[in-house]
C-alpha cells in the first residue's frame, strides 16, 4: 500500500506550524515518497509555492486546507460558547480543478462571512461548494473526535453521517492518528466501531507540524508564543517514514483507505490554475 500524508501543516499555519515548504519537501522526497498534501489552518496563503516547490522535485502537490467549522451558523458569535466549542476541524482536500476553486470559495466565505476568532465555515457553505472535494474528519479537535471525548459516541456518528452526506458516499474518511496520546487511543477504536457500523472508511495520518524530528523543541517554543502557556513537548509530530503508518493500518484493521484516496489525489491536475 503506497502512503502520502494527507494532514500537513507548513510555516502558514502561522504561530502553529514551523513545517517550511522547501524543506518538507525535500524530507517527502528523501522518504521516497511521491505524493504529499499541504493542509494548512483555514488559509492557503501556501499553495502556490507548495505547488511549484513539489512539482519542481518530481512530488505530486495535493492541495487542501484544514477549515474550521461552526457548530451552528457561521453568522453566530456570542452565542456559540467559549474556547473549543466555537469550532470544529475538517480537512478538505482538493481532487480537482473545480474542487481546487471551491476550496478557495469556501476559505473565503470563512474569512468575510464567519470570522470569529478563527475563519468559520458551516454546514451551509460546505453543501454549496462540496464538488471536488475529499474531506477528513481531523484530529481530536474534530466534530467526530470531540463527540467521542465527551462519551458522545452516537452523535459523532450523526456527524460522521452528515458529512458523508454532504461530500458524497467515498469521499469521506474518518481519521485515525497515532502521536502516542491516550486520547488517541481511546478515539481511534471508537473510529473503527464507527467505520465497521456506517461503512465510512478510515484514513491513517500523522498531523504534521515540523520537519524533522530535532525541530520539536523550537516547534514547542513557537506554540508557547502562540498561547502564553506551557506546553508539552513530544505530541505533534515531525514527517516520518511511511513505515510507521503502514504498521498503524496493519494493528489497527489491516485494511484502511489510504492506497485509494492516495489514487484518487493523484487525479488532481491544476495545469489549468497554475503553470508548471
Amino acid at each position: 500500500m503506497s502512503f502520502a500524508h494527507l494532514h500537513v501543516h507548513t510555516e502558514y499555519s502561522l504561530l502553529d506550524g514551523s513545517n517550511k515548504i522547501k524543506e518538507c519537501i525535500a524530507r517527502v522526497k528523501e522518504l521516497g515518497m511521491d505524493s504529499v498534501a499541504i493542509t494548512d489552518h483555514g488559509v492557503m496563503f501556501g499553495v502556490i509555492d507548495f505547488y511549484r516547490a513539489a512539482r519542481a522535485e518530481g512530488i505530486r502537490p495535493i492541495l487542501g486546507c484544514e477549515v474550521y467549522v461552526a457548530p451552528g451558523s457561521r453568522f453566530d458569535k456570542e452565542a456559540v460558547g467559549s474556547g473549543d466549542d466555537r469550532y470544529y476541524h475538517l480537512v478538505l482536500l482538493a481532487e480537482n480543478d473545480r474542487g481546487y476553486h471551491n476550496l478557495m470559495k469556501i476559505v473565503s466565505k470563512g474569512f468575510t462571512e464567519g470570522y470569529y476568532y478563527k475563519p468559520r465555515v458551516d454546514m451551509e457553505v460546505l453543501r454549496e461548494f462540496h464538488e471536488g472535494l475529499i474531506a477528513l474528519s481531523a484530529c481530536l479537535a474534530g466534530e467526530v473526535q470531540r463527540n467521542i471525548l465527551r462519551n458522545m459516541y452516537e452523535e459523532g456518528k450523526e456527524a460522521a453521517l452528515r458529512y458523508q452526506e454532504i461530500f458524497g458516499e467515498g469521499n469521506f474518511f474518518l481519521e485515525l492518528q497515532d502521536h502516542g496520546m491516550q486520547e488517541q487511543k481511546l478515539v481511534n477504536q471508537s473510529l473503527l466501531r464507527m467505520s465497521r457500523e456506517t461503512g465510512i472508511e478510515l484514513v491513517a495520518t500523522n498531523d504534521i507540524h515540523y520537519t524533522y524530528a530535532e525541530d520539536e523543541k523550537p516547534h514547542d517554543i513557537l506554540l508557547c508564543i502562540q498561547t502564553g502557556k506551557k506546553r508539552f513537548p513530544g505530541l505533534i509530530p515531525a514527517c516520518r517514514p511511511p513505515l510507521r503508518w503502514r504498521s498503524l493500518a496493519s494493528a489497527v484493521t489491516g485494511s484502511l483507505a489510504g492506497a485509494r484516496l492516495w489514487k484518487l489525489c493523484l487525479r488532481t491536475s491544476f495545469g489549468s490554475t497554475f503553470p508548471a
